[in-house]
């Protein structure tokens, strides 16, 4: 048959020149701590401590990317990935956070962008995620302010070495995580629970975000400069004052805090009230939000789970909840509690709905100043097992990735400038304090011998690149 009313489905085709990416991080990947004069991070501190991260692992090797990149860029290119994600390790790059150049550390980059581009892939540099180097934490870390112009000393390097031949920077992941899983919950590093000095770090990270931005710019490079921030809704769990509150706290802290700095230069009052119960804010100094609203290209959107929340304390613990004892990330509102909806979860316990994706990016459509998106990190764990035919068959994670392209889909035919996707992650590796017992890869990889091996989900993605779209949905 060859019309196309008895053909399959139409395709859900994406615009021309859509990019099509995975992303990975550097500390979770690269291994190779005390290769090549990379100096010391907070994780390398922080993963040594007992009982901070699951069965004591680390990532002093993960899964070795920093001498298997061609092999892993080969992977790449079977896959027909036409951009990757990737964020330099600052202490590679400074040991200790300032100074001098560490050369053996920008040339690993360099060659990592020249075997990207070989293949025919655009490298996206992400240039903090997570890794400060441990002689800026021991000098106060991102509660002091001159971390952030340390950082943006550091983001000029990085960029005037690499902006020949990169087009794509942003500056700081998901900012949020860094300040208050790390100075507040203490779930991540640097494990500190100093819940006024993590507001301070929130600032500050979004202060260095913004005069690297200027730093960036002053090279007049060419470049296209974006920052990156991880969105959720949050729904309240019923009507009630109480849990409308609950709403408008976590959404103020884990989302408007970040967009409306980002994207306005101000953040907003009921978050700032709701922070002075902790501190005086005497650190927000004049001329640092224009600093931080500097005009961007794009905005990066990493997604992965709704919230529903209550104000009332005792309800579930949290899906997104540490695997070891911490405190509440959620500063000046500590007694929210965050509750299961009923939705089918990911081996992480986050709950699945991509509709909510749709919805994050239509808000900072319709919200915010005109800026292009893109989709930066979106994927789940699940609980892969290598089949004796040398397979994995990761239907879960085909299934998550299909439904979250289609509401990219939908956004876009909606009117959101969405430009690109990138799948979290290329390959399995280590996930912060879970260890690497949580699986997050479209490629899987051999604990004991490295060895890559695509799961379905990576050949399903590859299919869907070539096909430049999806299947249409049956009536």
């Amino acid at each position: 048959m060859t019309t196309q009313e008895t053909q399959s489905p139409a395709t859900l085709a994406f615009p021309t020149g859509f990019v099509w990416g995975a992303a990975t991080s550097a500390y979770q990947i690269e291994g190779a701590v005390a290769d090549g004069g990379r100096g010391r991070s907070i994780w390398d501190t922080f993963a040594a401590i007992p009982g901070r991260v699951v069965n004591g692992e680390h990532g002093k090797i993960a899964v070795d990317h920093y001498h298997r990149y061609p092999e892993d860029v080969k992977l790449m290119a079977e896959m027909g990935l036409n951009a990757y994600r990737f964020s330099v390790s600052w202490p590679r790059i400074q040991p200790d956070g300032r100074g001098a150049v560490n050369q053996q550390g920008l040339d690993f980059y360099s060659r990592l962008v020249d075997e990207l581009l070989g293949a025919g892939i655009d490298p996206w540099v992400t240039l903090y995620h997570w890794d400060l180097p441990q002689a800026l934490e021991d000098a106060g870390g991102w509660p002091v302010r001159d971390t952030a112009y340390r950082f943006a000393d550091y983001a000029a390097e990085v960029h005037a070495a690499l902006a020949d031949r990169v087009r794509h920077f942003s500056t700081i992941n998901e900012p949020w995580c860094a300040a208050f899983l790390g100075y507040a919950s203490g779930e991540h590093a640097p494990g500190r629970r100093e819940p006024a000095q993590a507001i301070r770090a929130a600032h500050h990270l979004n202060l260095a975000h913004g005069l690297s931005v200027r730093a960036m710019r002053e090279q007049n490079l060419g470049t296209e400069i974006g920052g990156c921030v991880n969105l959720y809704t949050v729904a309240p769990a019923t009507g009630s004052e109480a849990d409308l509150d609950a709403a408008r706290r976590i959404d103020g802290l884990q989302n408007r805090f970040f967009l409306d700095a980002l994207l306005t230069g101000s953040y907003p009052a009921d978050v700032l009230q709701d922070l002075s119960a902790v501190t005086d804010l005497d650190f927000i100094q004049d001329g640092d939000l224009e600093i931080i609203g500097a005009p961007l290209d794009v905005v990066m959107v990493n997604y992965y789970s709704p919230f529903t929340v209550s104000g009332t304390p005792g309800g579930a613990a949290s899906a997104a909840a540490a695997p070891t004892d911490s405190g509440s990330p959620w500063v000046g509102s500590e007694h929210v509690s965050f509750v299961t909806s009923g939705l089918p979860v990911t081996a992480m316990g986050w709950e699945i709905d991509a509709s909510c994706l749709t919805e994050l990016l239509m808000r900072v459509t319709r919200t915010y100043p005109a800026v292009d998106l893109v989709v930066s990190e979106n994927g789940a764990a699940f609980d892969d097992v290598l089949t004796d035919d040398g397979s994995v068959h990761d239907s879960g994670r085909v299934a998550y990735i299909d439904a979250h392209l289609r509401a990219c889909h939908t956004a876009i035919e909606a009117g959101a400038p969405l430009k690109g996707y990138f799948a979290w992650s290329l390959m399995d590796n280590f996930e912060w304090a879970w260890g690497y017992g949580k699986r997050f890869g479209l490629v899987y990889v051999d604990r004991e011998s490295l060895r890559r091996i695509p799961k379905d989900s990576a050949l399903w993605y590859a299919e869907t690149i070539r096909s430049g779209g999806l299947p249409g949905q049956a009536e």
